[in-house]
């Protein structure tokens, strides 16, 4: 499941391999209870998250190949399928595959290491967020997100419209098109450009409309 990084983004290795390591600290000290936290994905807890997040730590490309014949090659049904059943392993494996090499060097299928940032971070907020802990990224790194989410249009893929609205980060210099004004933490904008429902009062201004 691992595909060679395109050559304009090698440079953001080592903020992914970071952002696994960060999350592997900070659930390292998880309770029971905090990984059965309903996480920001529907229906997934906290558990289920890191279970999809690290999938690529416990099954080999070909391993990978099989379990999608076998959906049929729908990757959503794989992806509930693993989560629901690796879900169940202990927490201390789950954080070593957070912490393995495999998932500081992996990449999606075509996505490079911009596609496995924004994989592990909004992914991690989906997880930090109910459970109350700030998020792990540095500024620099929540910034390529929502560059990435806006500008390249990665909104789309969530089906998320951007006209006509203005998104503007509350915690750093950052901002986006111009319209009506949608503002809060950029964690929490990062989360409305992916579909998340973010938790009532943490943003200031209409909701993003879904195309």
């Amino acid at each position: 499941m691992t595909t060679p990084a395109t050559t304009n983004d090698a440079h953001l290795q080592p903020a992914v391999a970071a952002e696994f390591a960060h999350l592997a600290g900070l659930l390292a000290a998880a309770s029971d209870a905090q990984w059965d936290t309903p996480s920001m994905c529907a229906g997934w807890r906290v558990r289920e998250v890191v279970a999809h997040l690290t999938m690529a730590a416990r099954y080999s490309e070909a391993e990978f190949m099989a379990e999608l014949r076998r959906c049929e090659f729908d990757f959503t049904r794989l992806s509930n399928e693993v989560a629901t059943r690796d879900a169940s392993l202990p927490p201390d494996e789950l954080i070593a595959n957070l912490r393995s090499d495999v998932m500081q060097r992996w990449t999606p299928p075509g996505g490079g290491y911009l596609g496995a940032l924004n994989h592990v971070v909004i992914h991690g907020l989906d997880v930090t967020v109910p459970l109350g802990a700030p998020r792990t990224c540095p500024d620099e790194t929540i910034r390529v997100i929502l560059d990435d989410l806006t500008a390249d249009g990665g909104h789309v893929r969530f089906g998320i419209v951007l006209d006509g609205r203005h998104l503007q980060a509350s915690d750093l210099d950052w901002s986006h098109g111009s319209g009506a004004v949608l503002r809060g933490a950029a964690e929490d904008l990062a989360l409305a450009l992916c579909g998340r429902a973010v938790p009532a009062g943490r943003l200031e201004g209409q909701t993003l409309a879904r195309g």
